[in-house]
């Protein structure tokens, strides 16, 4: 039997599931886990990541498609994707990224409905031995604790705006 150690998920598994968007319903928005807020859009820790870091870029506007973005999120979107692989290199010294959208579930999109992007981190040689043969990914840090480190870079960052 496989086992691995992740605390966070217990919230997940007791918690009933809510009815709406968890991206867009003050309600549901997880926000100890959000990084900053902007004007139309904003940066949060992606509960459940592939690697140490790994955020989104959610606009607060619910909607699925690139083409019903407006000008001014496209515009603080891509923004806010500068300004997080800015921070993440300067916090976690990463060696490259993955940055992607999944546009439907087709694609690999587990919240098909709210449009964001991910930005997940990577380091050479970061898929060991647990990917591979276990099929499982292991995440170094704790998920709250990255959360609170990263709040002061991008806080740091902001006040340099």
């Amino acid at each position: 039997m496989k086992s691995i150690y992740a605390p966070w998920r217990m919230a997940y598994i007791k918690s009933g599931k809510a009815a709406g968007c968890v991206f867009c319903r003050e309600s549901l928005r997880d926000e100890s886990y959000v990084l900053l807020d902007g004007k139309t859009a904003f940066v949060m820790m992606n509960a459940y990541p592939y690697t140490n870091g790994h955020l989104m870029i959610i606009p607060f506007r619910h909607l699925s498609r690139l083409e019903d973005l407006d000008q001014e999120e496209r515009l603080e979107i891509f923004s806010l994707l500068d300004f997080s692989v800015r921070v993440l290199k300067e916090a976690l010294n990463p060696d490259g990224f993955n940055i992607g959208i999944n546009l439907g579930r087709a694609a690999g999109a587990g919240i098909d409905d709210h449009l964001h992007i991910h930005v997940v981190p990577r380091w050479n040689g970061d898929t060991n031995f647990m990917s591979v043969v276990g099929d499982i990914r292991v995440i170094p840090d704790d998920i709250l604790k990255s959360c609170e480190e990263l709040k002061g870079y991008f806080s740091k960052y902001r006040q340099e705006e």
